[in-house]
Formats: C-alpha cells, sequence, structure tokens
C-alpha cells in the first residue's frame, strides 16, 4: 500500500457510513410497516434497497478488479482499496436486507403480516414452503462470505474472485422468480439472467466510476474507457434479453393495446436512449477528464446518463408488478408447465436432428466460443503466425457438440426422457470437452491477446494467466482430483437423489450442464490437453489416468440397466408421455447409452495420446540434433571415449 491509499480511504470513508445508515434505517422502517400489514409493502422497500446496494457492491469490486490497476506486487492500490471497502459496507446492507426478505416473502407468498413470522421454529417452518425465500436464504450465504472477504483480502487475484461470486449472488432469486413458472419459463428464466446481469454490471459500475472520479483517482480515462466498452456491451446484452422476455409473455397484437404493452414500449424507448446518449456522454467525459486531469468533467456529464438510468428502473418497476395480458393466451400444458414447452410425439430421428429449440445460455455460449476463438486464429494468421488447422477444427466441433446437446431435438427431449438425457450427458461430459482440450484455447488466447502495459490494469491474458497459475485450477487438474469429479459426479448426482430433486427447476438443468462440460474439460485437460496443465503428466501417467476411469464408467452404466428402481420416478410420472410408459425399460436404455458412449471418446483419447507421444519423441529428436550440431556432437564423443577407455582396461 501507498501512503496516499490511508488519506484517500479516510476522506472518502463518511460517505459510505451514511449510505449504510440510510439503508439500514429505511429496512428498519420497512419492518416496523409490515408488522402489522401483509407483508408486500415492506417487500418493496427491502428489495429496492437490497438490489441497490446489490448493484453498489457489483460496481465496486468491478472497479477495483478490472477498471484501476494494482500495485506491481499485485496488491490493490489506493483507489482499488477504496472500491473494496466502499463493497464491504454495501455488502453489508445486501445481508441485511437478505436476511430480512426471507420472512417478507413467506409473509407476502402467504397473504399474512410479517409479524407472524418472526418467531424462529415457524420461521423455519414455512421458509420451506416458498422457493424464493430459500433463494434469498442461499443469497444471504454468499453475501456473508463476500462481505467477510471485502474486510480481509487485500490482493488482486481474491478482489476478482469475490467478484464473480456477487455476480453469482444474483441468481439464486433471480432463477426462482415469476419468469421460472409457466410456459416459456426456460427462455424467460435464462434471458432474465442476462438482463439482471447486464443490469447490474452497467448501473454499478457507473456509480463506481462517478465515485471514483469524485475521489480524483488516477487512471480515470482509462477506467471511463474500459467502463465505457463494457457498457456497451452491458446494453446490447439487456436490449435483446429484454425484448426476448417481452415476446415470451406478450402477444405482438397487444403491444399498443395493454397496460404492460405500453409499458414495455417505454422502457425500450428509455433504454434505447440511454445507451446512445450514454456512450456519446461517456466519450465526451472521456476526452475532457484527459484535457482538463480532473473527474468533474465526467461526474457532470454522467448525471444526463443517471437520470435516463433512473426513469428506466421506474418503468422497470412498474412493468414488474403488472401482470402480462391473460386475453388471447391459451393456459399451458402439463408438460409445457414443467419443462417450459410441449414436445409434439415420440422423439424420432428427425425430432432429435431437426426440432430444435435454442438455449439462450448455452447455445451462445457455444457460438460466441467459436467466433472468439475463430477471430483469435485469423489475428495470428494476420500477423503471419501459424496455428494447426486441426486444433480449430477440433475446438469449433467441441463448440458446435456443446451446442446441439443443448439446442436441437436431443436437448429439447432430455429434459423429459432419461434415455435422452443421457445422450446429452454423454455428449457434454465425454466429447464436447475432449474436442475442447484438443483445441488448446489458453495457448490461443496468450498468443492472441495483447499483453497490459505497465501501470494500467490486467487485461484479458494477465486474467487468464492469473486463473492458470491459481490454486484452484492447481487443485481441480490434480490426477486424483480430477477422476474424482468426473467419475464421482456420475454416482453422487444419479444415486443420491440430487438428480429427482433437480429434475423440476429450470436452473438445476443449466447448472447439471455446466457441470458436465467442465468436470470433463479438467479431467481431459491433463491427459491430451494441449494447453500447458498446472499438474504436468508424463505420458505414462496419462494413460494410466485414462484407464482408471474406464471401470468406474462402465459400471455406472450396468448398475443403471440392472437397477429395478427408476431414477425420478415421480416426475416422469407426471408428464405422462404416451411414448414413455415403461420408464423402467427407457432408464434401463440410458444405461446402456452410458455404458456404449464410453467406447467412442475412449478411442479419441487413444489415437490423440499415441498422435502425441510420437510428436513428442520427434521434438526431442530434433533437440537433440540441434544441440549435437551445436557442439559438435560432445555427446556422442564423450560416449566413445568412455568405450575406448573400457575397452583398454579389459
Amino acid at each position: 500500500m501507498t501512503t496516499e491509499a490511508p488519506t484517500r480511504t479516510q476522506r472518502t470513508g463518511l460517505i459510505p457510513l451514511l449510505v449504510v445508515g440510510t439503508a439500514i434505517a429505511a429496512l428498519v422502517a420497512a419492518g416496523l410497516l409490515a408488522l402489522t400489514t401483509g407483508g408486500a409493502s415492506g417487500l418493496i422497500v427491502v428489495r429496492v434497497v437490497t438490489e441497490a446496494s446489490a448493484v453498489v457492491t457489483i460496481g465496486s469490486l468491478l472497479l477495483a478488479a478490472f477498471l484501476v490497476p494494482p500495485q506491481d506486487s499485485g496488491t490493490l492500490a489506493a483507489d482499488g482499496y477504496a472500491a473494496v471497502r466502499t463493497a464491504a459496507w454495501t455488502a453489508l446492507v445486501w445481508l441485511v436486507g437478505a436476511v430480512l426478505a426471507v420472512p417478507f416473502t413467506v409473509a407476502d407468498a402467504l397473504g399474512q403480516p410479517v409479524g407472524a413470522f418472526l418467531d424462529p421454529e415457524v420461521l423455519l417452518r414455512t421458509a420451506g414452503l416458498v422457493e424464493q425465500s430459500k433463494a434469498w436464504v442461499i443469497t444471504a450465504v454468499v453475501v456473508a462470505l463476500i462481505a467477510l472477504g471485502c474486510r480481509l483480502v487485500l490482493s488482486w487475484g481474491w478482489t476478482t474472485v469475490l467478484f464473480f461470486a456477487s455476480l453469482f449472488a444474483l441468481v439464486p432469486v433471480a432463477v426462482t422468480g415469476h419468469s421460472s413458472g409457466g410456459g416459456s419459463h426456460d427462455v424467460a428464466t435464462n434471458s432474465l439472467l442476462y438482463h439482471l446481469v447486464g443490469a447490474a454490471l452497467w448501473v454499478g459500475g457507473l456509480i463506481a466510476l462517478l465515485a471514483h472520479g469524485r475521489r480524483s483517482g488516477a487512471h480515470l480515462a482509462l477506467a471511463t474507457s474500459r467502463f465505457s466498452r463494457l457498457a456497451l456491451v452491458c446494453w446490447i446484452v439487456m436490449a435483446v434479453s429484454g425484448v426476448v422476455n417481452a415476446w415470451v409473455r406478450l402477444p405482438v397484437d397487444q403491444l399498443f393495446t395493454s397496460d404492460y404493452g405500453l409499458l414495455v414500449l417505454g422502457k425500450t424507448a428509455a433504454l434505447v436512449a440511454l445507451g446512445v446518449i450514454g456512450y456519446f456522454q461517456r466519450e465526451r467525459g472521456v476526452k475532457q477528464v484527459v484535457a482538463t486531469g480532473s473527474g468533474r468533467a465526467l461526474l457532470r456529464l454522467a448525471g444526463v446518463e443517471v437520470l435516463l438510468m433512473f426513469l428506466t428502473f421506474g418503468l422497470a418497476a412498474a412493468l414488474s408488478r403488472t401482470p402480462p395480458p391473460a386475453e388471447g393466451r391459451t393456459l399451458p400444458s402439463r408438460v409445457e408447465l414443467r419443462i417450459g414447452y410441449d414436445l409434439f410425439g415420440a422423439p424420432t430421428l428427425p425430432r432429435l436432428l431437426f426440432d430444435w429449440r435454442f438455449d439462450l445460455v448455452f447455445g451462445t455460449l457455444a457460438i460466441t466460443l467459436a467466433v472468439l476463438y475463430l477471430l483469435g486464429v485469423r489475428r495470428l494468421r494476420k500477423r503471419g503466425d501459424a496455428w494447426p488447422v486441426g486444433r480449430a477444427v477440433a475446438w469449433v466441433a467441441g463448440c458446435l457438440t456443446v451446442l446441439f446437446a443443448t439446442s436441437s431435438g436431443l436437448g429439447r427431449y432430455a429434459p423429459a426422457m432419461f434415455s435422452i438425457h443421457m445422450e446429452a450427458h454423454m455428449l457434454l461430459s465425454m466429447l464436447a470437452p475432449i474436442l475442447l482440450v484438443l483445441g488448446g484455447p489458453v495457448t490461443l488466447a496468450l498468443r492472441a491477446l495483447p499483453a497490459a502495459g505497465k501501470g494500467t490494469p490486467p487485461g484479458p491474458r494477465e486474467w487468464l494467466l492469473a486463473f492458470v497459475h491459481s490454486p484452484v485450477a492447481k487443485v481441480l487438474t490434480n490426477p486424483f482430483v480430477a477422476l474424482a469429479l468426473f467419475v464421482g459426479s456420475f454416482y453422487g448426482l444419479y444415486f443420491s437423489g440430487l438428480f429427482d430433486r433437480a429434475l423440476d427447476y429450470h436452473w438445476a438443468h443449466l447448472a447439471m450442464n455446466a457441470h458436465f462440460i467442465l468436470v470433463g474439460y479438467v479431467f481431459y485437460w491433463p491427459v491430451i490437453g494441449i494447453d500447458p496443465s498446472p499438474n504436468r503428466l508424463p505420458p505414462l501417467g496419462r494413460l494410466g489416468l485414462l484407464f482408471a476411469s474406464i471401470p468406474f464408467h462402465a459400471f455406472f452404466g450396468i448398475v443403471l440397466m440392472s437397477s429395478q428402481t427408476v431414477i425420478g420416478e415421480e416426475f416422469y410420472r407426471w408428464l405422462g408421455l404416451p411414448w414413455a410408459t415403461d420408464l423402467l425399460e427407457d432408464q434401463r436404455l440410458g444405461g446402456g447409452i452410458a455404458w456404449a458412449a464410453g467406447e467412442l471418446p475412449l478411442i479419441v483419447v487413444m489415437v490423440a495420446l499415441l498422435v502425441q507421444w510420437a510428436r513428442s519423441d520427434d521434438r526431442e529428436a530434433r533437440r537433440a540434433d540441434r544441440r549435437a550440431d551445436a557442439d559438435g556432437d560432445a555427446d556422442l564423443a564423450a560416449y566413445n571415449a568412455m568405450l575406448r577407455k573400457m575397452s583398454g582396461k579389459d
């Protein structure tokens, strides 16, 4: 820490205290208001204060982690330290609000005063009846860790971890809200996740940037320029996700004839104006900051953006309290109610191949990763560097595998039938990770991304290097840990009852797919990965790790085929699909798929290992030849001299 940090922190320390005091006072007032009335009146105040503090926490951690540079040692500089301390105070408000939201949500759902749920025994007994109250409990636990971490961390690396944890804390409440129920709830929930993350980064980042300018922090022009690019991306994400969410809930012919439609139009107009005006305002602010060296210009120019932002969120609040029009909309079927959409017949081969329903999360991720990879290859080629075509083909094929497994007819039928789910599981955990690690994305990124200059915030290249060398990566790629995660997840998910409970929730399906991909990638990275692994194994060690997983995988398929207990029986019975009446037979088919699906990836891995082994020998031979040419074959001459000496002795 520099000697300037305490002065700056002390000078701005009064503002967080005032903000926290005001927020807690508002929460107390909300509690007093709701003691004798229904939970709805106090819940509105609690949610507004809680969401505002969440946004400021995320924005402050964003500033400290990615917008201002740390010191050369990796310790936070004065500006980053001040932002983390602000996040510590606002995270405390977020925590208090999340705790209070539990009884408020239960009272609102049951239509009773909050005072009836102040007894801990009553609250524990009733909180489990409301899904969103359980989500607030999870949020409170995560935010408590964030608040504690903000008090303890001094390094840039741990600040980055806290930032991503703060984004995760938004998820539990978002996936259990009104978007998670009814027809098309899969699309509504996915679009809402994008919308919330985009809004939190945009609003929180702007507030943190204004606070940074008020402190007259260093590197303000650089921070503003970086945030401007991020804000543009957030604006596009919010606009697209908002349109998708409204399209799911509102027929086009009622856009101009219903209150809900008029609010959607008003929010869209405000969002467009906010994006355009905000972009030009920040651009002018950067130029004036560079010219004057003062953050006051940025503060003046950001006033219009803040006003438009408040207007947009006011319309969003009104939209959340206005039900979509019911005219012209049919009631969802029991299948649509449970999985978000209808299925129109048995899963024939044409339906599995061509009956697509695009997955907004994994479909978008697959396309984005493929495009970014090809852009990286293009950058290398433009500057004259070569990149193997086979690696690019492997990466794109892996992305297409993820896209097909989640967005094709296979992904459409996977939530409703165990055998189809197992096909998607095998593609995501066995085939896609093999292709992705053969693409060498880390090596490509390190060669294509420019290094951040001295005195500038770490960029994507530095973030990637920090992750590869982090203790988390070292632990995950440890052979025993990777093997335990890869084979243990099969048994832990399906034979512990966890899969039965996860079937009812769309967010659980998202979590399962993410788990399959990540665990498979972590396992195959040290086995056949092109990228340097934190735990590099010799060729025989890689082969041993691969063969160690085969018996566990085969035994898992055999257990499924021989089991007499139907996994997820209650869920599948409730769907009542006419072409899937024999659930035990469908499960046996899934077990056979799990048992047989390991053969093709095993062949791919074995071929890749043999090729890598042969190339490693060739490289070693070429290195030996170059060394011999450089020193006149000194090793061979020494060896021959030793033989002559031994021969003379004989």
